[in-house]
């Protein structure tokens, strides 16, 4: 068999803001989508608290390979960029939904729905490019014809939205737009932000190569000065066209730091700003606690050396054996030399605070369902009923003091208006149960054995086999087959995992479902979907009723919980979780796990894919904790620890595991940009699989259809509550399981207003800033 072919386009979405939220109410006391888990963290401060001038060190991962965003290599420094210096039309706020921008529109509404939808956006008045021409109609016809896949010398990234609309023309003059749609298209505010100007989108070769390097034309309180690639920065300037709130600094500069080195460059005072991880984040803390304090420091290189190993260190190196002796001096050296530069570094660490929120994005548990074991949906779903998802939670978010809460839904975070949760689709952690679905999918214990030596049962054991000795010869993973050593260390802090975004190539198609033969499994699916069928899409007659009776909309809601519970029955509602989360009534759980599972002869084993890096320690930490939850309904795990940099590409997106963590980024159009990642995988002409972001390789028809009618949807409502029911699906599906939104840790100057950890909110660069000499942060920045 041949290796599935991924075409994979980066996540737009999130590394390069191509998108911005749709504009949307404020919760209300009703609203399921809440508040976020967490709130931001920036120290905000009114704009005439914050001094005029300055300039501010941003540090980022690496510089952008081009500002265009709408390329395939756009990376977050692009997004930054391009946030700071182009037109976004809508900007996402606190809560993870977005608000029209008045510096760039006056409004933005469908005006017309039949026959076609035709959106209508009034343009500031006094919006203009740094070069002085007006924003207006034709740069949006310009961004449209490079963006439509029509003409394929455009090297897009992608085209949603889009391909979607049929004429851009002016309105009554040029700061009217209006956009017809040949498809009604429900994400409509997704597009054009940012916004280029025709000069960059007008023909090909301004696309490809003329917004690589430099953006000769900008519009923002921040215009592009300088991309120095030799020294790492890029310096953006404060834009003397601007007509908006004028940036309080004089400079913003985004300088390349690794972040392996972000504890030194922020000792030596390189950067004010900068994203850390959780070891950064002590040492910063510690640094505080210690000052003033005399003496050795009680953490850091050489703390955890005894009196006695000190001692007996001495005497080997004043020992007669000069070879120990000689031996011994280096390592003391060495260890001096670590303990004078910690020092001086935490001297340096003095200097900043960290501020920590949550991340739009969530890690999850892949399940890989193309072949082997995890093909049975009911082996997938008892891997997902074995897992205590709050435990997981709180492993990595407590110690940082972050709220530790699972996330209930593939499509949304808390406080986006598309959020629900769902995960009662699937149901709750329960052992028994667990234990049961394996029993009725043929796993059973004591089972005998083909092989001993077999290590993945079901799967194409060859071929694993053979990747991992090639992978293994070239010293990029090692194996360790996980039961009772799995590792007890607790996570303090980041996950370490990857948000995926790298991409190869254009959008593909949409993809398969791998569906288990057994007639016991076609009940539990049929079950499952029932399940996610009544969590409250409106219907046809609902969205009538609802038009002539708007009060009774809650009276509808409660026939529909009260029809849901009837529906269930006693026994699931004891359960807390839908009928096809269990397996069929009478599969009775083996007595004990009483040594591996088998079925055919071959154990129940499954490979779980790590990355190795020291950046992950949080992330196998809570592996360890996963492998020990599957341990206790006889799944064994063989742990495969792999290069960092061969993780994603490798091994994720070429299907090379059975368990994985990675994480995606929320997105405030799930409908578009959710699609491809949960979309059903489409077998190729070459008998190859096309299955675009949907590396867990799990998919339906149904949750297709779902995505295809949201995102054509103009009622918001109805658009919402189809979502939710593809989310309640994809549940069912169990081939990803949400469980924690990632933390954000910030590197600040205790003085620096309105940066940090943003959480949602897309920052709003004119404002931020130096506080002035006895200022301190307010609640929120002032408008003026």
């Amino acid at each position: 068999m041949s290796h599935d072919r991924v075409r994979v386009r980066s996540v737009v979405f999130l590394a390069t803001g191509v998108l911005a939220l749709p504009a949307l109410a404020g919760c209300s006391s009703n609203d399921e989508a809440g508040r976020p888990t967490a709130g931001q963290d920036v120290a905000p401060a009114a704009r005439d608290l914050v001094a005029d001038g300055g300039t501010v060190k941003w540090a980022v991962d690496a510089l952008p390979e081009t500002l265009n965003s709408f390329q395939a290599d756009a990376d977050p420094g692009t997004s930054r960029v391009a946030g700071a210096v182009l037109p976004s039309l809508f900007r996402i706020d606190a809560q993870g939904r977005a608000q029209a921008n008045p510096d760039f529109l006056e409004s933005a509404e469908v005006v017309e729905s039949e026959p076609k939808q035709v959106v209508l956006y009034k343009l500031n008045q006094q919006a203009v490019w740094s070069d002085g021409r007006e924003i207006g109609a034709d740069d949006f016809a310009a961004q449209w014809r490079a963006l439509s896949g029509k003409d394929t010398a455009y090297w897009t990234a992608r085209n949603a939205g889009y391909d979607r609309v049929e004429k851009i023309e002016r309105g009554a003059n040029n700061l009217e737009v209006r956009v017809t749609f040949a498809k009604p298209y429900a994400d409509w505010r997704s597009l054009f932000s940012p916004l280029y100007p025709k000069q960059v989108m007008g023909t090909p070769d301004g696309f490809n190569d003329g917004a690589r390097r430099k953006l000769k034309v900008t519009a923002g309180p921040f215009a592009l000065s300088d991309v120095d690639r030799k020294a790492g920065d890029v310096t953006l300037t404060r834009n003397p066209r601007w007509w908006g709130r004028p940036a309080k600094l004089d400079k913003l500069v985004l300088r390349e730091v690794p972040r392996d080195e972000r504890a030194k460059a922020l000792a030596d005072g390189d950067v004010d700003l900068a994203e850390i991880d959780p070891a950064e984040a002590d040492r910063i803390t510690l640094a505080a606690r210690d000052k003033g304090a005399q003496g050795p420091l009680a953490h850091g290189p050489g703390s955890t050396i005894t009196p006695g190993r000190a001692l007996r260190s001495w005497a080997i190196a004043h020992g007669s054996d000069e070879e120990a002796a000689e031996t011994e001096a280096a390592a003391r050296s060495k260890t001096r030399k670590a303990v004078k530069k910690y020092a001086k570094e935490q001297t340096g660490l003095r200097g900043y605070v960290v501020r920590k929120s949550l991340e739009p994005a969530y890690t999850q548990l892949a399940l890989n369902g193309s072949e082997g074991p995890l093909a049975d949906d009911r082996v997938r779903r008892a891997v997902a009923r074995a897992l205590d998802r709050e435990q997981l939670a709180e492993t990595v978010l407590k110690p940082l003091g972050l709220p530790a809460k699972p996330v209930g839904s593939h499509l949304a975070l808390a406080g986006q208006q598309a959020y629900a949760d769902n995960s009662g689709a699937l149901g709750e952690q329960d052992t028994t149960e667990a234990r049961a679905l394996l029993a009725d999918a043929g796993w059973m214990p004591g089972a005998p054995l083909k092989d001993k030596k077999a290590r993945t049962a079901g799967s194409e054991a060859d071929r694993k086999k053979k990747a991992r000795e090639s992978d293994e010869g070239e010293g990029s993973e090692n194996s360790e087959t996980s039961n009772s050593e799995a590792s007890n260390s607790e996570a303090s802090g980041d996950d370490g995992t990857y948000i995926v975004g790298e991409d190869d190539g254009k959008p593909g198609d949409s993809g398969t479902t791998v569906l288990a033969p057994a007639p016991a499994a076609a009940y539990q699916r049929a079950a499952l979907n029932r399940q996610a069928d009544v969590l409250g899409l409106p219907g046809e007659a609902e969205k009538e009723q609802k038009k002539k009776d708007p009060g009774g909309q809650a009276k509808q809601h409660a026939e529909k919980q009260s029809a849901a519970k009837s529906h269930t029955g006693s026994h699931d509602q004891a359960k807390g979780g839908a009928p096809g989360a269990y397996a069929p009534r009478g599969t009775a759980a083996p007595a004990a796990v009483g040594g591996p599972l088998a079925k055919d002869g071959k154990p129940l084993t499954l490979r779980f894919v790590l990355p190795s890096g020291e950046g992950s320690e949080p992330l196998r930490a809570v592996a360890d904790r996963i492998t020990r939850m599957l341990e206790r309904i006889g799944v064994r795990t063989e742990i495969s620890k792999v290069a960092d940099e061969s993780y994603f590409k490798d091994h994720i997106a070429s299907g090379q595991y059975d368990l994985a963590l990675y994480s995606w980024p929320a997105s405030a159009f799930p409908a578009t940009d959710a699609r491809p990642i949960f979309a059903k995988p489409v077998p190729a002409a070459d008998g190859s699989l096309n299955v675009e972001q949907n590396y867990t390789r799990v998919g339906t028809d149904h949750i297709d259809q779902l995505f295809d009618q949201a995102a054509g949807e103009l009622d918001e409502e109805t658009a919402r509550s189809l979502v939710r029911k593809a989310d309640a699906r994809i549940w069912a599906e169990a081939g990803s399981i949400p469980l924690y939104q990632r933390p954000q840790l910030v590197a600040a100057r205790p003085n620096l207003a309105n940066a940090g950890a943003f959480g949602f909110q897309s920052p709003e660069f004119e404002d931020i800033g130096f506080l002035k000499p006895g200022a301190k942060p307010s609640v929120k920045p002032s408008e003026k």
